[in-house]
């Protein structure tokens, strides 16, 4: 607590042996990000530019790895100031802030990936009706909603949490989540059960909708001839990829935040890592190399090959 300022400052704990790898902490970050920021812009630029990637599919994976960059946003700068500095702290306000970014992006994840899942079914189950479902309207709506549906509904814990007294300040970990419940004078069982709601809600329902999209795709594709599984498991694959590894990744973060266990240093830091890590460089491989239309345009742009 800063009494001059009367300002609350959190210790990042998280770190493991930080003053000795500070540098190549920074290293493998600066390195990460700037990779991360490359391989999504690149492809969201390809299918900005290219008029036969303006399909919803396509829309939709431009708004997942844009989600990605921002995503990676809220965490990486503040990890690359704290492993210069010799103490690494951050304010009360700004890890609050940076939990509302953090989650609230995280849960659109989820969204994304429904209404991906959603375009799938309505392509391969409805192909008839496509044209009038997909239309460009609904598409906006989709994207709205996946993004302003999580980010008011953390509002609530965030303004609340903020008038609540700290009675520790060593926060266990490298990014602010809800773990800084934890720390609160006087917990709240309101903002508990809420949290509760909330991850129904924003993460079991999306994944539920779209498990049972693919399994209706699977489920229709199978009574068809080969060539109708080939393509529905070009297209779709790579969609559940994206979600079994984003889903586990994400799982251990909330579940970090909800058991009282006390997980290794090292293991909640690799850990925390691999979501900022993992998925956000993930998505442009699996994207650009199992999605036809999108490959072919990367390989054009690096001259790989002769498009054919």
């Amino acid at each position: 607590m800063d009494n001059n300022l009367n300002v609350t400052y959190l210790t990042l704990d998280g770190y493991v042996e930080v003053h000795k790898y500070r540098y190549l902490y920074f290293v493998i970050m600066f390195t990460a990000y700037i990779l991360i920021i490359c391989s999504n812009s690149t492809i969201v630029c390809l299918i900005v530019i290219h008029k036969n990637l303006h399909q919803p599919m396509y829309i939709f994976i431009a708004a997942l790895l844009m989600n990605s960059v921002l995503l990676s946003t809220a965490a990486y700068p503040k990890i690359l100031t704290d492993v210069l500095s010799e103490k690494q702290i951050i304010s009360y306000s700004a890890c609050l802030f940076q939990w509302y970014i953090y989650y609230s992006l995280g849960c659109s994840e989820f969204f994304l990936l429904a209404a991906m899942a959603y375009d799938r079914y309505v392509s391969i189950c409805k192909p008839l009706q496509y044209p009038t479902i997909m239309r460009k309207t609904n598409i906006f709506i989709l994207l709205v909603v996946a993004w302003t549906l999580p980010a008011c509904t953390f509002a609530a814990p965030i303004v609340v949490s903020s008038n609540i007294k700290l009675c520790n300040f060593k926060f266990k970990g490298i990014i602010c989540s809800s773990s800084v419940l934890k720390y609160h004078c006087v917990i709240s069982r309101v903002l508990y059960i809420y949290g509760i709601i909330v991850l129904v809600n924003l993460v079991f329902l999306p994944v539920l909708f779209i498990l049972f999209t693919y399994i209706r795709i699977f489920i229709i594709t199978y009574r068809n001839g080969r060539e109708v599984r080939r393509k529905a498991a070009q297209t779709c694959l790579p969609h559940l990829f994206v979600l079994i590894n984003y889903s586990c990744l994400f799982g251990f973060d909330i579940l970090i935040a909800r058991l009282e266990t006390n997980f290794p240093t090292i293991v909640h830091l690799i850990m925390s890592l691999q979501v900022i890590l993992n998925h956000p460089l993930f998505n442009p491989i699996i994207y650009g190399l199992k999605m036809k239309e999108i490959y072919k345009h990367l390989r054009k742009l690096f001259c790989l090959g002769k498009i054919v």
